[in-house]
């Protein structure tokens, strides 16, 4: 399993923790707008840190990013698995052809 799919479990398995004794249960239950909102949170604190050229941050701030995109995934029912299929699906097509399929 990878950490990314270790993440994802452990995330899962906060839905039915108390809010008071998980950050992750507390951010689920608050809902999917909160949850959306801490994720554009962290990527814009991932972005500064790109523009700052600050490596180290990036990579801190990236992993909160992926901390927090698992957690929106999962305020609506949506699996890393599920996302890790449509990658798989778009293995291989040019990005332009991609996004030009899409209109």
């Amino acid at each position: 399993m990878t950490i990314l799919a270790q993440l994802a479990a452990t995330i899962e398995a906060r839905k039915s923790a108390d809010p008071d004794s998980s950050w992750t249960a507390k951010l689920l239950s608050k809902g999917p707008e909160k949850c959306a909102q801490k994720f554009g949170e962290e990527a814009i604190e991932a972005c500064m840190a790109v523009a700052k050229g600050d490596r180290e941050n990036l990579v801190y701030e990236a992993a909160d990013v992926l901390y927090h995109l698992l957690v929106m995934l999962a305020a609506r029912e949506v699996t890393l698995e599920e996302v890790l299929a449509e990658l798989a699906r778009r293995e291989g097509t040019s990005g332009l052809a991609e996004k030009a399929a899409r209109g």
